[in-house]
Formats: structure tokens, sequence, C-alpha cells
């Protein structure tokens, strides 16, 4: 039966492409997109509701909802220190799943970056990593966690490191081949694709994806996790 989505980051660049598949895709009747801002969007199954993410509690507990999607994100530099960066990277997304099982919600579908690990020694790559282990321990019925390598895309705010990076791309990417494959940009509609459709396909246990910089593929370390879930 058509289900509800909810989606947190909606209004980013990986968040705009995922909004339009959502509406678009006949598995989803309603989707509500939570954000600080109005989107200047109208399209009859979207619900729009104006949230401060440090207060999801004035949600309203009547709604219902099955999969969450969250692309929220953003950098050390935008946020203005580490702190600020980890609301954002942890505690946003984190309290965005946490309300959509609360809500109902049996999937979870979520950005996280390459390199994400709860120990490494830098500081955002352990941040996405504290952030999905974070989501692991709340049990989803289904967990797909994507790991992007560069994104690209139309951004509406300016992150000049990015720019440099996909100007170089082409000649970078035919040199990351077999085991450098993950590294390679990706687009954020693939993105936004592959998490459409891991939501579709709704596998038992916790997923882990990374691009190949045309699409996502699942890692073996994610088999072994889906195995161990199931």
């Amino acid at each position: 039966m058509p289900k509800t989505a909810l989606i947190a980051g909606a209004s980013g660049l990986v968040g705009e492409h995922l909004l339009a598949m959502l509406l678009a895709s006949p598995d989803y009747e309603q989707v509500i997109s939570l954000g600080r801002r109005w989107l200047d969007i109208q399209y009859p199954k979207l619900k729009q509701i104006a949230v401060d993410f440090d207060a999801l509690q004035t949600v309203p507990d009547t709604l219902r909802v099955d999969d969450v999607f969250c692309s929220l994100g953003t950098t050390i530099k935008k946020a203005g220190s580490r702190e600020a960066f980890r609301k954002v990277d942890f505690s946003y997304v984190v309290n965005a799943a946490r309300l959509g099982q609360s809500l109902g919600a049996g999937g979870c579908f979520v950005v996280s970056a390459l390199g994400a690990h709860p120990r490494s020694r830098v500081f955002y790559s352990r941040t996405k990593g504290e952030m999905e282990e974070a989501l692991k321990s709340l049990n989803f019925d289904s967990l797909a966690i994507f790991r992007p390598s560069l994104i690209t895309g139309h951004r509406k705010e300016s992150r000049p490191g990015e720019r440099l990076a996909v100007l170089v791309a082409p000649v970078v990417t035919p040199l990351l081949a077999g085991p450098l494959r993950k590294y390679r940009p990706i687009a954020a509609e693939a993105i936004a694709e592959a998490m459409v459709q891991a939501a579709h396909e709704h596998r038992r246990g916790v997923h882990s994806w990374e691009s190949d910089g045309k699409r996502f593929w699942e890692t073996a370390e994610a088999g072994k996790d889906a195995a161990k879930a199931g």
C-alpha cells in the first residue's frame, strides 16, 4: 500500500533531488518535509512543517510515517565551529531519525560521508561515524547508510573547495580505478535515486553504500552487517 515519507534536509543539494523523486514515486501517497523554512514548491501530496531542529517535540505526534529520509549536513566552516557542525551532522540527524521512528517509521535512509568511522582521527569523519552508530542503535527494521565521495551538482551556497575539486575531477577520475573507484565524484541526483531505490526494496538490517562515480554499490562490510542483523 502507498506509504508516507518523512524527509529532513529537502532544501539541500541531495535533498532537492530526493524530494522530487519521493513526490514522483508511486510508493508514497504523502511526503512530509521538515525544514527551518518553507520550500518554494507546492504539490498535492506534499505537507510542509516548519520546525526548529532543536525542538522537534513540537511536531504533532498524531502524524504517522513509514520511512524517514535524512540528507541534513553542513561544513565546519559554514557552521562556524566544531560544536555547531556536530549539532547539525550528529544531533539533528539522529533526532530526525528518532522522530520518524516515534511516528511509526520502520525504514531510515541517511546520507553520511565516505570515510565515516567512530574512531577516526579526523573530526568530520568521526562525527559522521558516531552518527551512523547512533542510528544503528535505534534498530530500524531497515537502515541504509549512503557514504558518498565528493558530491557534484549546483549548490545554492558557495563552497570554493568543492568547485575546485569538480574542475579537476575530469582529469583525476579516470585514475581512480579498482579499489579507488569509491573516491570518484558522484552526482547528487544519483545519491537521491539510490536512496529511493533502497527504500523501495526495504531490505531488513543495516546496509551501507559507497559511490563509484556513477552509482552507489553496496559494500562487502554492509553485507556482513545485514547478515548479523538478520
